[in-house]
């Protein structure tokens, strides 16, 4: 079965990382994935940029509307995402429990809607 884990940050708990903290983050999920990988898991990864590049689209009685920036005003964001196959939610809890994200914010879990 098909999951995916939304990972949340807020932005202001990343600010104080210096560079040697961003290479350490970076090496953390290269062996995350490499494990994922390794299971046979892996489906699909990315990284997100920044909250204020996004465009909000909707449309209401025919009319388009687009803002410029996230649509809700939170503290945590949606930095990324996994996609992994796995045989329930349990494996897909035990897997999204190693994701660095889990130690600096949260990680969501959702089952494809696919049947």
């Amino acid at each position: 079965m098909r999951y995916t884990f939304l990972l949340y940050t807020d932005p202001a708990d990343l600010a104080h990382m210096t560079p040697e903290d961003w290479v350490g983050e970076k090496e953390a999920y290269g062996t995350y994935i490499d494990a994922l990988k390794d299971a046979g898991v892996f489906l699909d990864t990315d990284r997100l940029a920044a909250i204020h590049t996004a465009t909000t689209l909707s449309e209401r009685g025919g009319e388009l509307r687009v803002q410029d920036g996230p649509f809700a005003d939170t503290k945590e964001t949606l930095g990324g995402f996994f996609v992994v196959d796995v045989p329930d939610l349990d494996t897909a809890m035990a897997w999204a429990q190693k994701c660095p994200a889990a130690r600096r914010g949260k990680v969501e879990i959702r089952a494809s809607a696919m049947v």
